[in-house]
């Protein structure tokens, strides 16, 4: 019987390439991956573990940013596993990133990047 074994890429829709590539690698850390093809509009691709990958794509986006809730667990969002999810928090308040934490009880926590869209960082422990 066919099933889902695992989720392989989130891609979400940006405006600015340079912009986005400072939150996600500036304020979360990540590095691009060089393997993304030329697929005829500018992106950028990031590994973010166990196979996994989140695809910024530079495409005119059909959705409103305005209207969206403020806290972003109520809103389409992608989830992230953070190690040091408390370095995490202040990493974003020193760099004036708004954020509301789950409303579940869980250490996790809702921002969103430059153009809207909702992320969840979710803490784990780090492997080793």
């Amino acid at each position: 019987m066919p099933r889902i074994v695992g989720l392989l890429h989130a891609s979400l829709l940006i405006a600015d390439v340079g912009r986005s590539r400072a939150f996600y690698e500036g304020m979360l850390g990540l590095e691009a991956n060089p393997a993304r093809p030329d697929l005829g509009f500018p992106g950028v691709w990031y590994d973010v573990g166990n196979g996994s990958q989140i695809h910024l794509l530079c495409l005119a986006n059909p959705d409103p940013v305005a209207g969206r809730p403020e806290h972003g667990g109520r809103d389409r969002h992608t989830a992230l596993a953070v190690v040091d999810w408390l370095g995490m928090q202040e990493r974003l308040r020193a760099a004036g990133v708004p954020f509301t934490l789950s409303r579940s009880g869980r250490r996790a926590l809702f921002c969103r990047d430059p153009d809207g869209n909702a992320l969840e960082l979710v803490e784990v422990q780090a492997a080793g």
